[in-house]
């Protein structure tokens, strides 16, 4: 195995552990009723999200929290045959100040050789979709917890750990507003569920020329749209319970379609922006998909051949090759990385451990046991180099 050197890694995806404020600190007293609340429920501290109880996360405080990546066993193939529940047990620690702190974070990324890391929500993630009927509370949910973000994390702090501002496209106007905010604390990425739109008038693509306002400023700004996993609202169409929680990351103790939803979500997002040609109409868009995984790739690929075989008047240029040349892709650790490679090319592929999460890995590092046929340069490309080419800003015409 290739030994990695300390400043060799930049993980496009590690995650903080919310605050316990953090969506009520900057969030209007008059709206918290409509955004989130904390409640004790059957003697368990909960989240309300707009009004109801959000059961999406066992313990919504992380303390205490599952150790980082107790259930690798599982998800690379789970060779002792045990339920995620029971690798589970025994397994919570009381919350380590990394979580919640950036320079407690800083010590530990230089114990684990990592040069830089793009930082997520955990909960974040999940509160879009059950309000998203309210337009209002979301704008105001998420600018609280931007500047919540900001406050305890930094957008960039000591240029090494980059967080991601969560914006909606709800209200394409308090977008771009958030996004001049985010802009001007020199944020380096901003982040987005993949799903349709949900407007005051219904449901619209991301890519509907309503939200041309928004997209043109981020093509002018070069910042790079990551598109996490989380809440996208998909539907199981019955076949399994539309419920947001472990058997959406595959965890439940039988197979379930429900665990197809969050690729299915990326798909779609993206399979969208090509046939949309958002591409066409903005040059210098780059769009990161993180820990959606890579298993839909063949199918959106075929998928776009396809559609310009079939409809070649729709397209001015190849969707192809415009996929390939506008969006990155974070594979799953577990995930077949030289397949992805060979369908993305090596300077489109970006690494993640998804730490500190239970599915993530248990160290950064431990990605090299997945990569120890690649040669120098691919390993840096993926490791290293691209993420750290999304982090810096890009101007419209260079790229």
């Amino acid at each position: 195995m290739t030994e990695p050197t300390p400043s060799l890694l930049f993980d496009c995806d590690n995650h903080y552990y919310e605050a316990r404020d953090a969506f009520t600190r900057h969030v209007p007293e008059a709206m918290q009723q409509r955004c989130v609340q904390w409640a004790v429920v059957d003697g368990r501290q909960r989240h309300l999200v707009g009004g109801r109880v959000d059961f999406s996360i066992g313990n919504p405080t992380f303390d205490p929290v599952a150790k980082p990546g107790i259930l690798r066993d599982y998800y690379q193939g789970n060779p002792r045959g045990r339920p995620a529940a029971e690798m589970m047990h025994g397994n919570l620690e009381p919350q380590p100040a990394a979580y919640v702190d950036p320079e407690a974070r800083l010590a530990v990324m230089d114990a684990q050789g990592v040069e830089a890391s793009w930082l997520f929500p955990t909960l974040g993630v999940l509160y879009e979709e059950p309000l998203k009927h309210d337009v209002e509370a979301v704008c105001a949910l998420f600018r609280g917890f931007n500047r919540w973000l900001d406050e305890d994390w930094g957008l960039v702090h000591r240029d090494r750990i980059f967080t991601a501002p969560y914006l909606s496209l709800g209200d394409v106007g308090w977008a771009c507003e958030e996004l001049e905010w985010a802009l001007s604390r020199d944020a380096r990425i901003i982040v987005m569920r993949p799903a349709a739109i949900v407007t005051a008038d219904g449901p619209v693509s991301p890519s509907h020329p309503h939200f041309d306002p928004f997209w043109a400023r981020v093509d002018e700004a070069g910042i790079t749209v990551v598109i996490h996993t989380g809440n996208s609202g998909y539907s199981s169409n019955g076949y399994a319970s539309d419920t947001f929680g472990r058997a959406s990351i595959g965890m439940s103790r039988r197979p379930s379609v429900k665990g197809l939803t969050l690729e299915r979500a990326a798909h779609d997002y993206l399979l969208t922006l090509l046939y949309e040609k958002l591409f066409e109409r903005f040059r210098n868009l780059r769009i990161a998909s993180v820990e959606n995984g890579s298993q839909f790739l063949p199918s959106l690929l075929r998928r776009l051949r396809q559609s310009k075989q079939r409809n070649p008047w729709h397209f001015d240029e190849d969707p192809e090759a415009l996929f390939r040349e506008h969006v990155f892709i974070n594979p799953f650790w577990e995930d077949d990385l030289d397949e992805v490679r060979s369908i993305m090319g090596s300077e489109r592929v970006i690494f993640g451990s998804d730490w500190p999460h239970m599915e993530g890995l248990p160290e950064p590092r431990g990605i090299f046991d997945e990569i120890d046929s690649w040669d120098a340069a691919a390993q840096d490309a993926f490791l290293r180099h691209n993420t750290r080419s999304l982090t810096n800003r890009r101007l419209a015409g260079v790229g």
